[in-house]
């Protein structure tokens, strides 16, 4: 009797565990079938699709790796890819530490500061085609950017920023940081918001510099935004296109062209959308293989 007495709360155990809830089902089975048929089977899709040739109209020929071959001796894939290398460290790192500098210099309440952070934020909710229509009228020769060099007697340096090969892309990337810097500075404010204002109390007690004091305490307490923002910086990075798009359309000569803007003209103007799926397969593999680096380096470094 003991030993049954015993083994009883075992097996109501066992029973409970085994017993789930319709409802729940419903709404684990839901979400991810609606994830399955919207997002993973359109992925395969165009894996498959990266391994064929395909106009859009006639049926795939299966190619295997042909496209990806391809890559290998395509000088515009080449140029693109380097383009988007440029982007990813110049977008990536200047918003970064610019969103990160505004969110320390407005983290402190003081008098206009939410005027301040308003104004900051408000391009980010500007369409990025308005965004570029804007800087494209700045950028005329007789716009803005050349009036104020002429006004501060650098006239020689007026130029025609989306015209040369030599400025356009670093012309372009500037819109697309105006936009970029609101939405990283607010997520870095709620970042600091989390901070126990205590640590910083006792770190002055013990004659701790601000420098000090960033190193020890603001910097760790950031790890999770860290990583919240380089994920979202990577993929804004590869998936930057309305912006350049909409001021050079890659050009000129191909001087802008992103692998996003290479992948578009490739499948919609020539009409190549095998190989246009094998450049989308390759931002993809970009993209998830810096973000899964950096998570597994910061799991890590948290056990």
């Amino acid at each position: 009797m003991a030993v049954l007495a015993a083994g009883a709360p075992a097996v109501r155990r066992r029973r409970s565990v085994r017993r789930v809830p319709p409802v729940l089902l419903l709404f684990v089975l839901v979400p991810v079938a609606v994830e399955g048929f919207w997002v993973f089977w359109p992925a395969l899709q165009g894996f498959y699709l990266s391994l064929t040739n395909w106009d859009g109209v006639s049926a795939p020929e299966f190619v295997g790796l042909g496209n990806y071959a391809e890559m290998l001796s395509d000088d515009i894939f080449r140029t693109a890819a380097l383009d988007t290398v440029i982007w990813i460290v110049l977008f990536g790192g200047i918003s970064a530490a610019g969103g990160l500098g505004l969110a320390l210099l407005l983290n402190r309440e003081r008098r206009g500061v939410g005027f301040y952070r308003a104004a900051l934020f408000t391009p980010v909710v500007f369409s990025l085609v308005a965004t570029s229509l804007i800087w494209q009228v700045i950028y005329q020769p007789d716009g803005v950017v050349n009036k104020l060099l002429a006004a501060v007697g650098l006239g020689s340096w007026q130029h025609a920023w989306l015209a040369d090969p030599q400025t356009a892309l670093y012309a372009v990337l500037i819109p697309a940081l105006w936009r970029q810097l609101g939405y990283v500075m607010v997520l870095y404010l709620a970042g600091l918001k989390g901070i126990d204002p205590a640590l910083y109390e006792a770190a002055k007690l013990d004659g701790a510099t601000s420098v000090q004091q960033f190193r020890h305490i603001t910097w760790p307490q950031l790890r999770s935004v860290n990583s919240v923002v380089l994920s979202v910086i990577i993929i804004d990075s590869l998936r930057s296109f309305d912006v350049v798009w909409s001021m050079t359309k890659g050009g000129p000569y191909h001087s802008s062209e992103l692998l996003s803007t290479y992948m578009y003209s490739t499948a919609f103007q020539s009409l190549r959308l095998g190989y246009a799926s094998a450049l989308a397969v390759v931002i993809f593999v970009l993209a998830f293989g810096v973000i899964v680096t950096y998570l597994v380096r910061a799991f890590r470094e948290d056990q």
